[in-house]
């Protein structure tokens, strides 16, 4: 059991026998009227997100979730197969359960992978990544059309918006949360 005062981004808590992670929240005192707490909450299994308020000092249960350094190996079907850092055994998790993180793992990278007893919930990536840029048209001068930016597919399939400047063959940092250009890498 836990306290609003003890909520932070990433506690999960059990809802209805569901487990809801916690990815924004905020203390509310209005001027008149008891203190609350507004959530922001996302179904660890289904991805839905839902807001909730609770009453300041509300006691919520809370789900023990074990998150573990893992780093990704391989594809095999629809499973991608993750190594534990610690007793180097391996996890496959299926598709559905890596979702869009799949546009973003490289071979060898370092993730994290939450276990709630024993089941994995879901997968953790580094905020940004490194990938190159495989494919983008050459972006012409004067083109504005598109508020300087272009398609580029990376070397994970991933299809981003770059500015103009960027060719085949440069590196890139992308948020992973969002997919988003953050600027190029010097090699």
């Amino acid at each position: 059991m836990a306290s609003t005062a003890d909520f932070k981004n990433g506690l999960v808590l059990v809802i209805e026998g569901q487990l809801w992670q916690i990815t924004e929240f905020q203390h509310v005192k209005p001027g008149k009227g008891p203190a609350f707490v507004r959530t922001k909450l996302k179904n660890v299994v289904s991805g839905k997100v839902v807001d909730k308020t609770y009453n300041a000092g509300v006691k919520v249960e809370t789900a023990t979730v074990d998150r573990r350094d893992a780093t990704y190996l391989y594809r095999d079907g629809n499973d991608f197969v993750f190594m534990d850092s610690e007793d180097y055994e391996q996890h496959p998790l299926p598709e559905s359960l890596v979702g869009d993180a799949a546009n973003f793992l490289l071979e060898s990278m370092l993730v994290q992978i939450a276990f709630h007893n024993g089941v994995p919930l879901y997968l953790e990536l580094p905020v940004s990544v490194e990938l190159e840029v495989t494919h983008t048209e050459p972006g012409l001068q004067g083109d504005r059309s598109s508020a300087g930016t272009k398609p580029a597919t990376m070397e994970t399939g991933a299809q981003i918006n770059v500015p103009l400047f960027i060719n085949t063959g440069d590196r890139l940092k992308v948020d992973t949360r969002d997919g988003g250009y953050l600027g190029r890498v010097n090699s």
